[in-house]
């Protein structure tokens, strides 16, 4: 993304405030931060349902423009990019969420559109039992799905176990924090942070000097719940961020899995009665989230691709396939989401067409989610 265009983003979310859908429906109406600058003036007359407080707030862009200077200083000196909805490694899968963040700030290798991503949450009191369901349930993801990227929040129990042992079995994972990439909360999970940025990342909508305050934590739950494809609840008291992270997951449409525990105990007692008021999965491990998702076939493509996936010079395709192929054919490079749209065909059935093409040869996955069909 330009500097300028950068830096006019960076600011347009300082003005924006906590006016997440607001903000974003005013950037996508203008197609770009620089475009909102140049009609700071006149905001009202393209997008009319703007508040007059939003619409004057958007008038003054002097200190946002400095601060998001600073903050450009900050990123270049640490490797930190920025990401705008609109940048094709935004993660797409969160911006179908209509709070998603303007901007993201990355610092990582692992790529935020993997094929297949799961959010792994609950309580900061992990239990023995807890922390055995975590080990199983990722050392068995990583043999069913080996190109897996496992989310959480970094913060103690559940979070920081899940991290652990996705590096543990090689599998990237992405903590998604509540304050800048200037910090790291809490301090003791810094040698683990670190280890995370060759081997999955930290992610984060707060610029620099931004103290992990506690209504940031909240904030942080939709893009843990956003950024995958389901939610895996562990362990939970009956109240806890991780009920609220499933809540904002299934307002995102997306699929929410729960672990039972005892009955009575403390930290299964949220898990327990998610399951029984439907919502969430019961599952037992890692075999019944991939069956659920309709991933079994993962491992296989996962083997060709290391063996080395051969063309096929004349592949036979069935007429879902064709059908894929030709809105390919005629615009090259098209996110899922948008393959489905144009395709008419519901997303899910998509993905799995997608699967067989690159099995066979016809499609390859680019970063950003983007499927290119090979010519």
């Amino acid at each position: 993304m330009p500097y300028n265009e950068t830096l006019h983003a960076i600011a347009l979310t300082r003005l924006g405030g906590f006016n997440f859908r607001d903000v974003l429906a005013i950037y996508r109406a203008f197609g770009s931060a620089e475009a909102v600058y140049e009609h700071r003036n006149d905001i009202a007359d393209t997008v009319p349902e703007c508040t007059p407080r939003l619409a004057k707030a958007l008038k003054d862009w002097d200190e946002p423009l400095k601060r998001a200077e600073k903050e450009m200083a900050f990123m270049e000196k640490h490797g930190i990019r920025a990401l705008a909805a609109a940048d094709n490694d935004y993660p797409q899968r969160l911006k179908e969420c209509v709070d998603a963040p303007l901007m993201l700030y990355y610092k990582g290798s692992a790529n935020l559109n993997a094929r297949r991503i799961v959010s792994v949450i609950g309580t900061r009191h992990c239990t023995a039992y807890g922390q055995d369901l975590i080990r199983k349930l990722v050392t068995r993801l990583k043999e069913l799905c080996p190109e897996a990227l496992v989310v959480s929040g970094l913060a103690y129990g559940v979070d920081i176990n899940a991290h652990r042992c996705a590096l543990d079995c090689g599998l990237d994972t992405i903590g998604v924090l509540a304050h800048g990439l200037d910090t790291v909360y809490p301090a003791g999970h810094r040698n683990t942070a670190k280890e995370m940025l060759t081997k999955g990342g930290l992610l984060t909508e707060f610029m620099s000097e931004t103290n992990a305050d506690k209504v940031n934590f909240v904030r942080r739950n939709r893009i843990v719940a956003g950024v995958a494809d389901a939610t895996i609840l562990v362990e939970s008291a009956q109240k806890g961020g991780g009920l609220i992270t499933t809540s904002i997951a299934r307002s995102y449409n997306r699929d929410v899995f729960a672990f039972p525990g005892p009955v009575g105990a403390n930290w299964s007692e949220g898990c327990n009665c998610l399951i029984r008021d439907n919502g969430a999965q019961l599952i037992t491990c890692a075999d019944d989230v991939v069956k659920a998702m309709g991933w079994e076939d993962d491992a296989i493509l996962s083997t060709a691709k290391a063996a080395g996936i051969e063309r096929q010079l004349f592949p036979e395709l069935d007429s879902d396939e064709q059908r894929v192929v030709e809105v390919l054919k005629g615009c090259n490079d098209l996110q899922t989401n948008i393959i489905s749209v144009k395709a008419n065909m519901p997303i899910n059935k998509v993905s799995a067409v997608l699967f067989k093409l690159e099995m066979k040869g016809v499609v390859k996955p680019y970063a950003g989610g983007v499927i290119h069909l090979i010519s």
